[in-house]
C-alpha cells in the first residue's frame, strides 16, 4: 500500500491576525485532516501499525535541519547543506561552506538582511575573483557555480555553528553570526569580506543602476562531503523546493517539481511531498498571496489525498506542519479518516505554541 508523508510550512498563523487573515477560506479537507489526525490515541510508529492518530508537537528548527533529518544527514554541530549544494551544482567533494551573496541594511541599531539580492553570473564571478585575491594564502577559496548560490571550500570544517539562510532573511543578523569555539576568527573574516565588497565597482555599478549592493556574503551550512549522504528513504520525492531536489538527487530518489495536482499513480511507494508554497508569501507580507496558494493547495492536494485516505488507496498519511521552532506532526490512516466525530474546527484556531 501506499504511504504518503506532507510536509507543509508555515500554515499556522500568529494568534493576533490569524482570524482576521484566515476568515473565508473554505479548507473542508485539510480542516479535517487536522481534526482526525489531532484526536489522542495509540502512537503508530510505522506503516501497518495499530488504529488510533496521534499527534505530537516535537522541537523543529529550520527547514534545512528538518530535512536532513527527514533523509538521515546528521546535523551536529552544524546542518551540512552545503556539501550536498556543491555537488548538485557540479562542484568536488570537499569541505564546504555557503557564502551567498546578501545585502545587509543598517536599519537604527540592527543590521538586517534583505532577501533577494540578485546576481549577474558576470558579477558573482568579478567579486568571488576579489575575494580569492583578499584571502590567498588563508585555505579559503571561494566559487561561484550558480549566481545565487556561493561557496567556500576549506581545508578543513571551521568549529562553529551556523544559521541557515533562509532563518536570517528580514532578522538582525547581530545575534545570528556563527558561534563556536572558532567563532571570532569568522566574525573577522565576515567583517572583512564586508569592508572589500563596500567599495567594489560591481557594487557601485549596482548602485548606479538602483540595485541594491552584495555588501556581505551570509556563510552557513558547513560541511565535508565524506560521511554526507542523504539516504533512499522515500520512493518517491516532490516539491518546489530547491533543497528537497537537491538532497534527492544525492540520494538516488525520483524527483518531480511540485504539479498544480496529487494524482494517486503507483499503488505501492513511500512518498514524499514537502510544499513551501506558503513560505514566499509571509516573507514579503504578502498575505493575499498566503490565502490564495492555501485555496490552491486545499483543491490540489488536500482534497485528493483526503479522498485516497477514505478509501483505502492510502495506508498511512503522516502530515509534519513545520512553523517557527515546532512542528506538529499528524498521523492518520483509513479509520482515522472516517471517525467524523473528531469535528473539524477553522484553521484560524491553530497554534503552533
Amino acid at each position: 500500500m501506499k504511504s504518503i508523508h506532507l510536509a507543509i510550512t508555515d500554515l499556522f498563523l500568529p494568534n493576533d491576525f490569524a482570524a482576521e487573515v484566515c476568515v473565508g477560506l473554505h479548507l473542508p479537507a485539510l480542516e479535517k485532516m487536522l481534526a482526525r489526525g489531532a484526536s489522542t490515541g495509540s502512537a503508530r510508529t510505522g506503516e501497518g501499525a495499530s488504529t488510533g492518530s496521534a499527534r505530537t508537537d516535537v522541537s523543529g528548527g529550520a527547514l534545512e535541519n528538518y530535512l536532513c533529518e527527514l533523509f538521515g544527514v546528521p546535523c551536529q554541530p552544524d546542518t551540512p547543506i552545503a556539501p550536498v549544494s556543491a555537488a548538485f551544482d557540479g562542484l568536488s567533494e570537499g569541505c564546504w561552506l555557503r557564502a551567498d551573496p546578501v545585502h545587509l541594511r543598517l536599519q537604527r541599531e540592527q543590521l538586517v538582511l534583505l532577501p533577494e539580492v540578485k546576481v549577474s553570473a558576470n558579477e558573482a564571478g568579478q567579486l568571488c575573483t576579489v575575494l580569492n585575491e583578499y584571502f590567498a594564502g588563508q585555505c579559503m577559496e571561494f566559487f561561484a557555480p550558480h549566481p545565487q548560490r556561493w561557496y567556500m571550500r576549506l581545508d578543513k570544517l571551521p568549529d562553529i555553528e551556523t544559521v541557515p539562510l533562509s532563518q536570517a532573511i528580514g532578522r538582525n543578523v547581530r545575534g545570528l553570526l556563527p558561534k563556536g569555539k572558532e567563532a571570532a576568527r569568522w566574525h573577522q573574516v565576515f567583517n572583512e569580506i564586508q569592508m572589500l565588497l563596500f567599495a567594489h565597482p560591481v557594487n557601485e555599478a549596482r548602485e548606479a543602476r538602483g540595485e541594491l549592493p552584495v555588501n556581505s556574503l551570509w556563510l552557513w551550512g558547513g560541511g565535508c562531503g565524506v560521511g554526507i549522504l542523504p539516504q533512499k528513504t522515500y520512493d518517491r520525492v516532490s516539491s518546489g523546493e530547491l533543497l528537497v531536489e537537491m538532497l534527492a538527487a544525492t540520494a538516488g530518489i525520483p524527483f518531480s517539481g511540485w504539479p498544480g495536482q496529487w494524482r494517486d499513480e503507483e499503488s505501492d511507494c513511500r512518498q514524499l511531498l514537502v510544499w513551501t508554497g506558503l513560505r514566499s508569501a509571509l516573507q514579503h507580507g504578502d498575505l493575499d498571496a498566503w490565502r490564495a496558494a492555501l485555496q490552491e493547495f486545499e483543491k490540489g492536494y488536500a482534497q485528493p489525498l483526503w479522498q485516497a485516505l477514505r478509501a483505502g488507496k492510502i495506508s498511512q498519511l503522516q502530515v509534519d506542519i513545520l512553523g517557527g521552532d515546532h512542528i506538529r506532526r499528524l498521523q492518520l490512516n483509513r479509520a482515522d479518516a472516517w471517525a467524523f466525530w473528531r469535528c473539524a474546527k477553522p484553521l484560524a484556531q491553530y497554534s503552533m505554541v
